[in-house]
């Protein structure tokens, strides 16, 4: 039976700014295992795209696209899929506005179509993308990314009560079905590992961080992070250039 569970994002928390994790971080985790400790990734990043640090970290458990996908020690457990319909309708109301979406499961992605922000997010995270704009209809997506610097207002407006959309990224909207969140992720593991009674931790920093850390009874913010969600912080750790998660998993005593 674990004692607790420990939640961490991946951009700007587990993984320093090159996109790889601390050799400290790696240690911490292995010794909340060694100390019945259950550590478990939540990101905005779909499972496809951190493959790499799950083995790096040994870590099989994960939340991931902000919750709509959900898996538990290596198990699938959760998708939370978009309607078609639903579908259709963002993407006739994106192409009329001239912007671009990405169409993700756990497996992959396509684009509708390119521009400059996609060119720029894909560049920087090193990814090569596919252009498929029927890629919603013989697909099932569970999560998308809405590509605009400043629009949110009116997707929220026309989607309210049929899609939670969050900016996690200066380009683009993450985009989910309605009420589907990295805390309702958290539910969806906590219930099944039958974990509702153990303490929860989790390690954020930015906007889609903010559920989280609202859900955990130990929200812990990186020094780099948003100052919203430093506020939300029972402790401040230090960045993720400077062996933040270490220390803030030493500052609860749970390493």
């Amino acid at each position: 039976m674990y004692q607790a569970v420990v939640f961490f994002d991946l951009d700007g928390t587990l993984m320093r700014d090159d996109k790889t994790v601390a050799p400290s971080s790696v240690q911490a985790i292995q010794q909340l295992r060694a100390n019945q400790i259950l550590p478990v990734i939540a990101t905005g990043r779909n499972v496809f795209e951190v493959a790499s640090i799950m083995r790096q970290t040994h870590i099989d458990s994960i939340v991931s696209a902000n919750g709509s996908y959900v898996q538990y020690q290596g198990q699938f457990l959760a998708a939370h899929e978009l309607d078609k319909d639903l579908l259709t309708d963002i993407t006739h109301f994106a192409n009329q506005r001239g912007e671009a979406l990405a169409y993700y499961n756990n497996a992959g992605f396509a684009l509708s179509h390119q521009d400059a922000l996609t060119v720029h997010n894909y560049h920087s995270l090193q990814q090569a993308v596919q252009v498929r704009p029927n890629y919603y209809r013989d697909h099932h997506i569970n999560f998308l990314l809405i590509f605009n610097t400043h629009a949110a207002e009116q997707y929220q407006q026309r989607y309210r009560g049929r899609l939670s959309l969050v900016r996690n990224n200066p380009q683009a909207l993450d985009t989910m079905q309605w009420g589907v969140s990295k805390a309702s992720g958290i539910d969806d593991i906590l219930r099944t590992a039958q974990l509702t009674q153990v303490p929860t931790y989790a390690f954020g920093d930015d906007l889609n961080d903010i559920e989280m850390l609202h859900r955990v009874q130990y929200p812990v913010a990186m020094d780099n992070g948003n100052p919203q969600v430093k506020r939300l912080a029972r402790y401040v750790t230090a960045d993720n250039e400077h062996d933040g998660i270490r220390q803030g998993l030493q500052h609860f005593d749970l390493i």
